[in-house]
């Protein structure tokens, strides 16, 4: 099978649908959360994913969008682009996104938003805090978003964790140790590339395999502005922060 690993697409439809274009031939998308949020494109993008033979999970934004999470802790624009999003949602896509589970167990992959401990809210941005999580996960491979920054760590023996080389374009092999994979975001990346990210799943071929896609910003800039999006928002998918 050939599957469509996408993170934190995030209401940017532009974004989405160059991916679309660029994974070609796919059997089915894992997507792991935050379909909407900072984005002009919630309801479009949802129904996009639903029109799609995939599975996915929820992110924070997700549950913000539904009034399933407060967004006190969410920093000003974050909050103001989910309370939008909330008034735009359609009640189809709002119950969609209330269906999602916090975490799906698919094969050897274990798929979360978040963390395999905190699934809808802990950042793995660090070596420090991938090497607990590789405790709360069964499977030899976690997927994970919520950062919007590429990575790979691997668990070389218990308790000791590395990160692996992540370069676009070039099949990674899966081989026997356990990983905790971040394919980056789909809508809001933010490693300093604005090129939409994500990866292939190859099965049979065991591998995995990064992408970037470059995609029309303007246009998701211009919709975000015709809405009212908060500027910072929009100014930063400039810059890929």
């Amino acid at each position: 099978m050939r599957i469509a690993i996408l993170a934190d697409i995030h209401s940017n439809l532009a974004a989405f649908e160059a991916v679309l274009e660029h994974v070609g031939p796919f059997d089915q998308v894992w997507c792991l959360g935050d379909v909407v949020g900072y984005g002009p494109d919630p309801n479009e993008c949802t129904e996009r994913l639903r029109g799609l033979l995939h599975l996915c999970v929820a992110g924070n934004h997700d549950w913000a969008s539904i009034g399933k999470l407060d967004t006190a802790n969410f920093n000003r624009e974050a909050a103001m682009a989910a309370h939008w999003t909330e008034e735009t949602l359609t009640p189809q896509n709002r119950d969609y996104l209330l269906s999602l589970p916090e975490r799906v167990v698919q094969d050897d992959f274990t798929i979360v938003h978040g963390s395999p401990r905190h699934p809808i809210w802990e950042y793995i941005s660090h070596i420090f805090v991938a090497q607990p999580n590789f405790a709360h996960f069964d499977t030899q491979f976690c997927l994970v978003g919520h950062t919007h920054i590429p990575v790979i760590f691997q668990e070389t023996e218990p308790g000791r964790v590395q990160i692996l080389p992540f370069e676009a374009g070039i099949p990674l092999p899966l081989g026997d140790k356990r990983l905790i994979i971040n394919p980056g975001g789909v809508g809001q990346p933010r490693d300093g590339i604005p090129d939409a990210s994500y990866a292939v799943l190859d099965t049979e071929e065991r591998t995995i395999t990064y992408h970037r896609v470059p995609y029309p910003i303007g246009e998701t800039q211009a919709k975000m502005m015709e809405v009212g999006l908060p500027p910072r928002l929009i100014i930063r998918l400039s810059y890929g922060l």
